[in-house]
């Protein structure tokens, strides 16, 4: 079955732009083809009358409907989930307070991370550059609070030209959520293949951190072509700054369904303390360690 595509970006107001990327999104929630997206359906969508799915259980996505988001889709985007999480009953844990320890934390732990671990971080994007003299950083736009988008930095685990080649390779989706997991992705190169499991790819999101982009402790940032998918109780995750880490993290990260990624999520919001991120920074360590979930 062929997923319904779309461009974001039309020439109509910002409303319709946003009214029109949403009814796609859950155009596709249904499964649909695009010939079965008319208007009668659109119109049913809209009032709540969703006819049922028509792949049972769980599966993942294996062609997500947008793949491309330039600044203005992703500005939409950004708007989009911010007015949607106006309408959320979930509440976060923590006042003003909370948030500025918690900011101070992040500053002080990631300024001392990246001053241990620059020496590391400089060994293996060297061994990176050498293997195909690509450059050995790797940069992608991820969702943070609200939706708003910002530059995630890794250590680049897969070939230059991983993100042109996604739209191949997608088909294999071996998730049963949103997210794109894959375990044998032809784009991982063989470096990058000891750095994910070592989780290694992702010490320069202590950058991110610094610069108030991340959290140490929070929900995985998402990928817009994730988002743009989400259900109104998916978005919820969103309420606060993305994290290095969270609960689904420490209990077992790839072999996570997405429904009880989106549950741990939503249940730390709900619960976040200062002994909670500590509890959670000690149990990350462990999972890292020993490798649990990692792929």
């Amino acid at each position: 079955m062929q997923a319904t595509n779309v461009n974001v970006i039309r020439n109509n107001s910002e409303g319709e732009v946003i009214k029109d990327m949403f009814e796609i999104k859950r155009a596709n929630e249904i499964l649909l083809s695009e010939n079965d997206v008319t208007q009668e359906v659109l119109d049913k969508l809209e009032k709540g009358e969703e006819p049922k799915p028509t792949l049972p259980g769980k599966s993942g996505v294996t062609e997500y409907p947008i793949l491309n988001f330039d600044d203005r889709a992703l500005s939409l985007l950004h708007l989009g989930v911010s007015n949607t999480l106006k309408h959320t009953k979930v509440k976060p844990r923590g006042g003003k307070g909370f948030e500025f320890a918690k900011r101070a934390f992040d500053i002080v732990a990631s300024a001392g991370a990246l001053t241990v671990l620059a020496l590391p971080i400089g060994v293996v994007a060297l061994i990176i550059y050498l293997d195909d003299k690509g450059n050995p950083f790797f940069s992608q736009v991820r969702l943070t609070k609200d939706g708003k988008p910002f530059k995630m930095y890794k250590l680049r685990s897969m070939c230059m030209d991983a993100e042109a080649r996604f739209a191949e390779v997608q088909k294999e989706n071996q998730s049963d959520g949103l997210a794109f997991k894959s375990d044998d992705d032809p784009r991982v190169t063989r470096i990058g293949k000891f750095i994910r499991k070592t989780s290694i790819d992702e010490l320069p999101q202590f950058f991110n951190v610094l610069r108030g982009d991340m959290s140490i402790i929070g929900p995985r940032p998402p990928l817009p072509r994730e988002v743009v998918l989400y259900t109104p109780e998916q978005m919820d995750r969103l309420l606060v700054k993305g994290g290095l880490s969270c609960i689904c993290q420490t209990e077992g990260r790839s072999d996570m369904e997405f429904d009880k990624w989106v549950e741990g999520d939503v249940r730390y919001i709900k619960t976040r303390s200062a002994g909670l991120d500590l509890k959670l920074m000690f149990k990350t360590a462990a999972a890292v360690i020993l490798r649990k979930g990692a792929k």
